[in-house]
């Protein structure tokens, strides 16, 4: 069976990887997404691969 490529993580894959990091960084990887309102999936595809859009792209001036 060959795997789907996606471009953007579902909301089930981010829990799934959520689940498998130390406590610290799902703390870290949640408190910033919750704080603007935007999807955990962001903040851990910024986490997995720097070059991943970020908080800094969706509202720019943001957060500064």
């Amino acid at each position: 069976m060959q795997a789907k490529l996606q471009e953007q993580l579902s909301p089930a894959d981010a829990e799934v990887i959520l689940g498998r990091l130390a406590e610290r960084i799902q703390v870290a990887l949640i408190a910033r997404p919750a704080e603007i309102e935007y999807p955990i999936a962001i903040s851990i595809a910024n986490f997995l691969n720097t070059e991943a859009l970020g908080f800094v792209d969706c509202k720019p001036r943001r957060g500064q």
